[in-house]
C-alpha cells in the first residue's frame, strides 16, 4: 500500500448534529467521502477513522475498512491530524508513503483532484498539497485593515493573481512528514486547484441547504440500479393538474413516453409499483393501462411501502421511489434511491439522490426507467429493445439504445442545460478567426458575451499530427510574409499561455469555452485546462481513435454531422454514447446554399439517437439558422468574425458582430412565440372577442 486515506468521522457535531450521517445527492456524507476516495486511482485504501456506531457501518458498506477512535481523540479539541496519525499506528504492515486525510464536510470531491494532488506528492513536486479554489476577493480583518491588499489600490481583477482559499476537502502528506512534525503543513506546501462549485463545506444547516441544492447540478448522473421502482402518481406521472367537467368529473394529461418506459421496464423485469394517497378511478385507471399494480387512499404510504418490499422480497437499497411532495418524503428515506422530478417541493428536492431533468407528466417517468435499464445487464435490455421495437418505428432502430423512444434529456454544459425545453444554448465559433492573436479573441468573446450567446469555440490542433506531409512545404503568402504551411499553421495556434488567458476572460465575461481537438494530445491539452466541453468537427466523425479519448474524458461532447453518413454517425454515437451527447446537424459546404441545408434531418437525428440536437450553419445570413430552431434546434452555433474582409479561411462564411446580435435576438423571440402548444384565449383577444362575436359557444 503506497497512498491511504483517512476520512476522520466523529460521531459528535456542534452545528450540525451527526452531520457525517446528513445526506447529500441522497448519499451520507460519510459515504460520499468514501466513494470519492475508491475511485481515485493512486488511493490504494480507504480507512474511516470513527466513534460512532452508526457511521462505521455506513462506512463499510461504502467499502471502506473503519478504525474505532478513542473518546480522548473524539471530542471537538482533538485535531484531524490526531485521528489520522492513530489510524496509521492501527494498520498492520508497513506505514504507506503517503497519506491523504479526507474531509466528509467536502460534498462534493473529485476523484480527479485526489489523483492530481497525490501525484503531485508521488512526483517529488511536494511534500504537502492542500485542495484550494481561487479567488480574487479582498479580504479585511474585523478591525478594518486590509489582509491580501491595499485598501488605497484596487486593481481590476485581470491585473491581479488569484489567491487560494483552502476548501478542507483534502490534504496530501508524506506519511514521515506527518510524523515528524504533527501537522498537515510542512516542507514544500502546493496547492490544488479545485473548482468552485465543489469548494461548498458543510458547517451549518445553511451550508448543507446550499449543498443539498447544487447536489443535481454538480454530481454526475449515473445509471440506477435498481431491482424495483416505485413512483407517486400526482406530479409524476402528471404535472400535478387536473381538468374537472361539468359532471365533475376528473381528467388528468400524462405522456406516452413515460407509458413506453413503464414497458421497458416490467420486460426487463423491473418490479413496478405506483402509490397514491388518493383514490381515483383515474389513477386506477392509468396503472391498469401500464399494467402495474396501484395502491390507494393510503394514509401512511411508507407503510404501504413496506409491506411491498416485504411481499416482493426486494432490498430497500436496491429500490428507487420517485416523488414530487412532502408526503412522498418517508418513502424517499425508506430506499437506496430516493428521486425527485424538477418542480418538487424544496424539501423533496433536497431529499433526492436524483432529480430528474423532466417534469412529471413530460417525460419523467421515461427518463428514470431509461437510467434504471442502462444499469440492466445488456441481454435484458436488448430483450426490452426488441419487444417495443416490434410496432413500426419512423426511422431505422440506431445501434445506440434507448434513447430514441421519449423525449432527449438535457445535458448539462458548463452554466447552461442543453436539450429541449431550455433556453437554446448559442454557440460564437470563433474557431482559428483569432488569425492568432490574443486580442482579437478577446474581442471576439466579447462579440459574442455582449450578443448574449453562452458560449465560444475554438479549435485546436497539433501541427505535427493535423498537417499532411504533402501540405506541409507548400508556401502561403500570409499578413506576416511569406511562409511554408506549416509555419504558418504553428504561428496560429494557440498554446496553454494563450488559452489561459482566454479561460480566464471568459469566465470574467460569464460565459463558456471549449474547442474542437482534431487528434489525441489535444484532447490531453483540453483537459488540462478543464473545459466544460468538447466538440467533434465535422472532419473528425470517423476519427476513433480520437473518439475513444474523448469518451474516456466524461464530458460532454457535441458531435457535429457534416460530410458524413448515416453508418458513419452510427459509428461514431457507439463510440461516444448517448448519456452526454448532444448532436448538431450540419452541411460542410462554405458557404452553404439552401437547397443543402436540409433542416428536416434535425427531427431524424433526434428521433434516431434519442439526443438533444442542435444546428452548426454555415450559410450566409441568418433565416436557416432561424427556421432550426422552429424545427426543434437545442443549440445553435456559428462562425463569427470583426469584419468578413479579414484575411483567413473562415471569415466570409461568419457573422460580423450586428448580425450575431440579430440571431441572438431573434431566437429568443422565435422562442416566446413558439409557446407551450395549449389552446388558450389570451388576454390580448378578449375584447375583440366581445366586439366580433355574434354567437358564443
Amino acid at each position: 500500500m503506497r497512498v491511504l486515506a483517512v476520512v476522520p468521522a466523529r460521531g459528535g457535531s456542534v452545528g450540525v448534529p451527526l452531520k457525517n450521517l446528513e445526506k447529500v445527492g441522497g448519499v451520507p456524507l460519510v459515504a460520499r467521502a468514501v466513494d470519492a476516495c475508491l475511485r481515485a486511482e493512486l488511493v490504494d485504501d480507504v480507512i474511516v477513522s470513527t466513534d460512532h456506531e452508526r457511521i462505521a457501518e455506513v462506512a463499510e458498506g461504502a467499502g471502506a475498512r473503519v478504525v474505532r477512535r478513542p473518546a480522548e481523540l473524539s471530542g471537538p479539541a482533538a485535531s484531524s491530524e490526531s485521528a489520522v496519525l492513530h489510524a496509521l499506528s492501527e494498520i498492520a504492515g508497513e506505514a504507506p508513503e503517503i497519506v491523504v486525510l479526507v474531509q466528509c464536510t467536502s460534498a462534493f470531491l473529485d476523484p480527479r483532484d485526489l489523483d492530481a494532488a497525490v501525484a503531485k506528492v508521488l512526483d517529488g513536486e511536494a511534500d504537502s498539497v492542500f485542495s484550494g479554489t481561487e479567488t480574487y476577493e479582498f479580504v479585511w480583518t474585523g478591525a478594518g485593515h486590509g489582509v491580501n491588499h491595499d485598501p488605497a489600490v484596487r486593481p481590476r481583477r485581470q491585473d491581479r493573481e488569484p489567491d487560494f482559499r483552502e476548501t478542507g476537502a483534502f490534504y496530501v502528506m508524506r506519511t514521515e512528514g506527518l510524523r515528524e512534525r504533527g501537522h498537515r503543513f510542512f516542507g514544500r506546501v502546493a496547492v490544488q486547484p479545485v473548482p468552485t462549485r465543489h469548494a461548498v463545506e458543510i458547517d451549518t444547516p445553511e451550508d448543507l441547504e446550499i449543498a443539498r441544492a447544487l447536489a443535481p447540478f454538480v454530481d454526475e448522473p449515473l445509471p440506477i440500479d435498481v431491482d424495483a421502482v416505485v413512483t407517486d402518481f400526482d406530479g409524476v406521472h402528471t404535472d400535478d393538474r387536473a381538468f374537472v367537467d361539468s359532471d365533475g368529473r376528473e381528467m388528468v394529461a400524462v405522456s406516452r413516453s413515460d407509458g413506453m418506459g413503464i414497458a421497458l421496464l416490467r420486460r426487463a423485469g423491473v418490479k413496478v409499483l405506483v402509490l397514491s394517497t388518493e383514490r381515483n378511478p383515474v389513477v386506477a385507471a392509468r396503472a391498469a393501462k401500464l399494467g402495474v399494480p396501484v395502491v390507494q387512499g393510503l394514509g401512511a404510504k411508507d407503510v404501504a411501502l413496506r409491506e411491498w418490499l416485504a411481499t416482493e422480497g426486494l432490498a430497500p437499497e436496491r429500490v428507487a421511489y420517485v416523488g414530487n411532495d412532502v408526503n412522498d418524503l418517508s418513502c424517499m428515506a425508506i430506499v437506496g434511491w430516493p428521486v425527485a422530478v424538477p418542480d418538487a417541493h424544496p424539501r423533496v428536492r433536497a431529499a433526492a439522490r436524483v432529480v430528474l431533468s423532466a417534469p412529471g407528466g413530460a417525460g419523467a417517468v421515461r427518463e428514470l426507467s431509461d437510467r434504471v435499464l442502462a444499469a440492466r445487464p445488456a441481454a435484458s435490455v436488448e430483450t426490452a429493445t426488441a419487444t417495443a421495437a416490434a410496432a413500426p418505428a419512423p426511422v431505422t432502430a440506431p445501434v445506440t439504445g434507448l434513447g430514441h423512444l421519449g423525449q432527449p434529456r438535457p445535458v448539462r454544459i458548463g452554466r447552461s442545460l442543453v436539450g429541449p425545453g431550455q433556453p437554446v444554448y448559442v454557440i460564437g465559433e470563433i474557431g482559428i478567426n483569432h488569425n492568432g492573436d490574443v486580442d482579437i479573441a478577446r474581442k471576439l468573446i466579447d462579440v459574442a458575451a455582449d450578443a448574449g450567446c453562452q458560449a465560444v469555440k475554438f479549435q485546436k490542433r497539433t501541427p505535427e499530427i493535423c498537417v499532411p506531409l504533402e501540405q506541409r512545404d507548400q508556401i502561403r503568402q500570409t499578413p506576416w510574409g511569406e511562409m511554408t504551411y506549416m509555419e504558418y499553421k504553428i504561428r496560429t495556434e494557440f498554446g496553454a499561455d494563450e488559452y489561459a488567458h482566454i479561460a480566464k476572460y471568459c469566465d470574467e465575461r460569464g460565459i463558456d469555452w471549449f474547442a474542437s481537438p482534431w487528434d489525441v494530445p489535444s484532447v490531453d491539452f483540453l483537459e488540462d485546462m478543464d473545459v466544460v466541453a468538447h466538440k467533434v468537427a465535422s472532419a473528425s466523425v470517423t476519427d476513433h481513435e480520437l473518439l475513444r479519448a474523448l469518451a474516456a474524458t466524461r464530458k460532454p461532447v457535441i458531435l457535429s454531422t457534416g460530410m458524413s453518413t448515416i453508418e458513419e454517425i452510427d459509428a461514431a454515437v457507439e463510440i461516444l454514447g448517448t448519456e452526454r451527447l448532444v448532436m448538431m446537424h450540419a452541411t460542410s459546404t462554405y458557404p452553404l446554399p439552401p437547397e443543402e441545408a436540409n433542416l428536416r434531418m434535425i427531427t431524424t437525428l433526434q428521433q434516431r439517437y434519442g439526443v438533444p440536437v442542435g444546428y452548426s450553419g454555415h450559410e450566409r445570413g441568418l433565416q436557416i439558422s432561424l427556421a432550426a430552431v422552429t424545427l426543434g434546434a437545442v443549440t445553435v452555433e456559428r462562425h463569427i468574425t470583426l469584419d468578413r474582409a479579414m484575411w483567413g479561411s473562415d471569415h466570409a462564411a461568419s457573422l460580423e458582430p450586428t448580425g450575431l446580435d440579430h440571431l441572438v435576438r431573434d431566437i429568443r423571440i422565435i422562442e416566446t412565440a413558439l409557446g407551450d402548444g395549449v389552446k388558450r384565449v389570451y388576454p390580448g383577444e378578449e375584447a375583440p372577442r366581445a366586439r366580433l362575436r355574434r354567437v358564443t359557444a
